[in-house]
């Protein structure tokens, strides 16, 4: 029977989402050797607000974090998420930028890159999808999954078209706040799938708390890989805890079995590093309020700390109202960085 496989967002995207990105390098090189040895399809380390977190709040120089991390990791592929043309910023850079940009990840170890665009618009993939092709490394284009009167799931079947076009050599559905429902989720993968056979991977953050019955019927219906975190660092706004989701899948004969002290005892490592951080914590939220505001979990931490900075906490609930005036305004766009933090 065809098993499902996981990557680990752990070290990258559940951080970001629950601790505004705040873990160091050597609390994730510490643990990595163990992480190396659970047999994850890849892991998450880089990318995504990463690099500025690194630069701006920890003082640490990025590329190096990604040199460690390298080194401890023998078995297990690394992966990190790249915005296209904005690489790891908030505006456009040249092509030449991107190019050498991308050509330096390679020569630091990644091996899988994720790519998107806040609004779909592949014209601004084309750059940074040459240049991994050419680097050698696996493209992953992802679609930055919302709901909208302008979005639905022919729109997003359309788009993989494109994604394929580009080069993909795998696909994502990247729901950055939770917003896939189960149902929409069987017959989008399903959709997807009949037409390219290529791998298609789903992320979700279980800020909505539906993600993990979404993740279930997405392998149903064939998705191939799944994004969770160590439970410790996962749910709320972070992606569901790999130890459930992968409970669940064995049960019904889609993935082998996990090996549950290994994961117990990285889990118990996570605990300590999330209290290591609880100034920066967002805490375990559901908000189905999400489903209408479609902030997505990255955002929600940090969302929740400038306003901490700024004495404004107790806004919160008025800048949630807020959102979605603000996105119909601008013509519903997804809200993903850097579209999340222009709407916010």
């Amino acid at each position: 029977m065809r098993k499902v496989c996981f990557v680990d967002t752990t070290m990258r995207d559940a951080h970001q989402s629950l601790l505004a990105t705040r873990v160091t390098t050597s609390e994730l090189a510490k643990i990595a050797p163990l992480v190396d040895q659970v047999g994850y399809h890849a892991v998450e380390v880089w990318g995504g607000a990463t690099f500025d977190s690194c630069v701006r709040y920890l003082d640490e120089d990025p590329w190096e974090r990604l040199d460690v991390l390298k080194e401890k990791f023998k078995k297990t592929k690394l992966q990190m998420l790249l915005r296209g043309q904005n690489l790891l910023g908030y505006r456009n850079y040249a092509d030449d930028v991107v190019e050498l940009f991308v050509k330096t990840m390679s020569k630091h170890g990644i091996d899988v890159v994720r790519i998107f665009d806040a609004l779909n618009d592949f014209r601004n993939l084309e750059q940074s999808a040459k240049a991994i092709k050419a680097s050698g490394m696996h493209l992953q284009v992802a679609m930055s999954y919302t709901t909208s009167p302008v979005h639905n799931i022919d729109y997003f079947v359309e788009i993989s078209d494109a994604a394929v076009e580009l080069g993909a050599d795998s696909l994502c559905i990247k729901d950055m706040a939770g917003l896939l429902k189960p149902g929409t989720a069987t017959t989008l993968v399903n959709e997807i799938k009949k037409r390219h056979p290529i791998p298609l991977e789903v992320h979700s953050h279980f800020t909505t708390g539906i993600a993990d019955m979404t993740y279930l019927k997405s392998a149903e219906a064939g998705a191939d890989i799944l994004d969770t975190a160590t439970s410790s660092m996962g749910f709320g706004t972070s992606q569901p805890g790999v130890e459930s989701i992968w409970t669940a899948l064995h049960d019904v004969g889609l993935a082998d079995r996990p090996d549950y002290p290994l994961l117990k005892e990285i889990n118990d490592y996570f605990a300590g590093v999330r209290r290591n951080h609880s100034g920066t914590d967002a805490g375990f939220t559901i908000n189905t309020s999400v489903l209408e505001n479609q902030i997505p979990g990255g955002m929600y931490s940090n969302l929740i700390n400038q306003l901490k900075s700024q004495n404004m906490s107790d806004k919160f609930e008025e800048v949630l109202d807020e959102v979605p005036r603000v996105r119909a305004d601008l013509g519903y766009p997804p809200l993903v960085t850097p579209t999340s933090q222009i709407v916010g």
